[in-house]
């Protein structure tokens, strides 16, 4: 049987009807009038507002597609229009010619705008930002860590040798909470080393997250930043704890050995191994309070299969700490700083981000900026989505992937219809996530 394709004048379907939260969640900012106030130089009379533009590409990025010229077919889409609240919707050219411009120009801030935003949107509608117990202390997890980006194979501006062998850029991020909000981001060249300028990121990542809860905070930083300026910071900040992985550089560790034997506590995990973990302080010039650092050295003489070892194998851990609690709980904590790769990975992945779309370093600068208000936005609509039990995926998850959100919420099919100067989705009668999407909307709509 031949088929016959027709195309009504009728909008009969969308396939995006997820847009709508977006939207709403917008509505809580002050994002567009922010940006429309900013001067961007040369675009002093725009025909498309600073705050369409922003907003469209916002939408764009809600939806996993990062390339300027992804925003063509949503030109003359008046669902895409209705969805976000924007007047016109900006070709390709004008969105890559208008965030150049906003990128070059310093009075601009749209970097700070979005970051602002980010972190007052969050605190505007009361998203969870849940903790962990450290002794007698809940403390809101701060993660700041390094993730390359690859971009081999281009002429961007910026791209370099990371240290992963790759080359691209070394942008770093903050992250807030066990959901994982993005609070700080910056774009840096690929063979940057990780604590260049990492004391003022890490001010700067706290004074975010002061905006979104008051509650304790327990900075969490890999050894790459291990640094005296970082412990500096968090001692400044009043209700700020730490644990900052130390780089043992050319400390041997047999010497680490000792110091395990003489002042921690031994456990034999099995024949052949032998954990210690303790505790050193010692005043440190420039601290009001001594300085400690919580260890861990397993020594194994046996191998798993039973081997015996010619030579022993020491493995040692140290972090600095303000933590008081136990030596096992602050490794623990620091253990559950590995959760941060996967808020890398959806950012990367997700949001197609790791190959940023522009040639200019400043204009890659302000598109991860805004992939971080956007992943802020997903990660909102997906926490939401788990108040209650109604998404037909189930199973005690604690937080729900950038990608399910984007699969299941934003792209969801609905027959549109208007009446009486109203926008009406219809949903398919077994829609399996009707409810979720409907209940998550109305939450902030």
């Amino acid at each position: 049987m031949r088929i016959q394709f027709t195309q009504s004048k009728e909008i009969l379907l969308t396939t995006h009807a997820g847009l709508a939260t977006v939207g709403a969640l917008l509505s809580h900012t002050r994002l567009p009038q922010r940006l429309n106030r900013s001067t961007v130089k040369g675009m002093e009379n725009p025909i498309h507002s600073h705050g369409d533009v922003m907003t469209s590409y916002l939408g764009l990025l809600c939806q996993g597609k990062s390339d300027f010229d992804h925003i063509e077919p949503f030109r003359k889409d008046p669902v895409f229009q209705t969805c976000l609240g924007v007047r016109k919707v900006p070709s390709s050219p004008t969105l890559r010619q208008r965030l150049d411009a906003a990128a070059q120009t310093m009075n601009a801030n749209w970097n700070e705008i979005l970051l602002q935003e980010s972190a007052d949107l969050i605190r505007n509608v009361k998203a969870p930002v849940t903790g962990l117990t450290a002794g007698e202390h809940t403390v809101i997890p701060l993660d700041i860590d390094v993730s390359p980006f690859d971009n081999s194979g281009t002429k961007k501006e910026g791209v370099s040798l990371t240290y992963k062998g790759t080359f691209g850029y070394a942008p770093i991020f903050a992250y807030l909470g066990q959901e994982g909000y993005s609070v700080n981001v910056q774009l840096r060249e690929g063979s940057t080393h990780s604590q260049k300028d990492g004391a003022d990121f890490l001010r700067e990542s706290i004074q975010y997250a002061r905006r979104i809860t008051k509650e304790r905070l327990l900075v969490r930083m890999d050894s790459a930043h291990d640094s005296l300026e970082n412990l500096q910071v968090c001692h400044a900040e009043p209700e700020v704890d730490y644990i900052i992985k130390v780089n043992l550089r050319n400390t041997s560790k047999e010497s680490w050995l000792r110091i395990a034997e003489d002042k921690g506590m031994a456990c034999e995990q099995r024949p052949g191994k032998t954990e210690y973990m303790g505790v050193i302080a010692f005043p440190e010039k420039g601290f009001d309070q001594a300085l400690r650092q919580v260890f861990q050295v397993i020594v194994r003489t046996i191998d798993r299969e039973g081997q015996m070892l010619l030579f022993p194998e020491i493995e040692v851990n140290v972090y600095w700490t303000s933590l008081t609690c136990s030596p096992w709980r602050v490794i623990e904590l620091y253990r559950d700083h590995g959760t941060s790769e996967q808020f890398h990975s959806e950012l990367k992945t997700d949001l197609d981000l790791e190959r940023l779309p522009a040639g200019k370093f400043d204009t890659n600068d302000l598109v991860l900026h805004a992939g971080v208000f956007a992943y802020n936005l997903l990660r909102i609509m997906g926490q939401e989505s788990l108040r209650q039990d109604d998404a037909p995926i189930r199973g005690g998850v604690q937080r729900r992937r950038i990608r399910t959100v984007i699969q299941n919420i934003v792209y969801i099919a609905a027959r549109v219809s208007r009446h009486a100067r109203q926008t009406i989705f219809n949903f398919g009668r077994y829609s399996p996530w009707f409810q979720t999407v409907r209940r998550v909307y109305q939450a902030f709509a």
